[in-house]
């Protein structure tokens, strides 16, 4: 069979181990997919990547090469998946989408975000509440602006302090971060400069029902919090902004006016993102959405 019929799948121990077991539903449907279409099919390690080898790839998680490869990856939750060309979230389909509510069956999206929500976040929903805090979960590289973001990790808390001088601010480290002594001190002459401020590790479970809203750069805490109707202001590109107060699109200030007084449709919203936009690998029409998507990437699927 020739080279170009191969399709080589570069995946990161257990899901290579997953997948050579049959065991890995949407990384074995994809497989399944090309398999049908006559193409050869290998699970590999990814040190073993190299685009001279020609056919097909499919990476897990990780960026693409340039021609005939896709990257594949989690929508948040098991079982939503995306095939993209790249694994920037913020580049991604979705994010380039337009979200029109009123194209939505609301009776469908009320069942699914009833049905989703309590399925991921039951313990949490009878601690809802709309407190008088906001909550700020940080990720890493806390000194740094890169270049999906309007301001560094600690520029964003510090706008955050400016906009909101009378609320307390509850920010979070992420537990799987290390951060440097610069970026701890940095943090610890904040506090003590501003009372209204504390800090802790992680604490979503806690913080996350009891907020007003979240700021974040992209964390998916704040996708977390459509499912417990709490708005945010994100700082960075991400999938999921089109019913954030966006920084990027309205400022500083005006995203922190708009985030006080919007009402998102979350229902709808999470309806369109996950089951429209996204693949449900459990669902039968599974691998005719992975083929259609496929072939709108110009692989030879149909």
């Amino acid at each position: 069979m020739s080279s170009e019929k191969h399709a080589r799948f570069y995946l990161p121990w257990p899901d290579k181990q997953r997948a050579e077991a049959g065991d890995h539903n949407f990384i074995n449907k994809v497989a399944d997919v090309l398999s049908t279409a006559g193409m050869q099919v290998s699970f590999e390690d990814p040190v073993a990547a190299d685009p001279r080898l020609g056919g097909y790839s499919v990476f897990f998680m990780r960026d693409p090469f340039v021609r005939n490869s896709v990257t594949v990856r989690k929508a948040y939750y098991y079982p939503f998946w995306h095939i993209e060309t790249t694994n920037e979230r913020w580049h991604w389909e979705v994010s380039n989408s337009t979200f029109d509510p009123s194209k939505i069956d609301e009776d469908a999206a009320r069942k699914f975000f009833q049905s989703w929500r309590r399925r991921l976040y039951e313990p949490l929903l009878k601690s809802v509440e709309k407190g008088d805090f906001v909550y700020v979960p940080l990720q890493g590289k806390l000194l740094e602006k890169r270049y999906f973001q309007h301001c560094s990790p600690v520029e964003m808390l510090e706008h955050v302090l400016a906009q909101e001088p009378d609320r307390e601010i509850v920010a979070t480290l992420h537990p799987g971060e290390i951060y440097s002594d610069r970026e701890q001190q940095t943090l610890s002459d904040l506090v003590a400069k501003h009372t209204r401020l504390s800090l802790q590790v992680g604490g979503m479970q806690e913080l996350l029902p009891k907020c007003s809203y979240v700021v974040a750069m992209n964390s998916s805490v704040a996708f977390a919090g459509y499912f417990l109707k709490k708005p945010c202001v994100l700082f960075a590109g991400i999938d999921f902004h089109h019913i954030a107060a966006n920084v990027n699109e309205l400022g500083v200030a005006g995203a922190f006016k708009a985030v006080r007084k919007t009402k998102p449709p979350y229902p709808k919203y999470l309806w369109w993102f996950l089951q429209q936009m996204s693949i449900n690998a459990g669902r039968p029409e599974a691998e005719d959405r992975i083929r259609a998507r496929l072939a709108a990437l110009g692989w030879p699927v149909t």
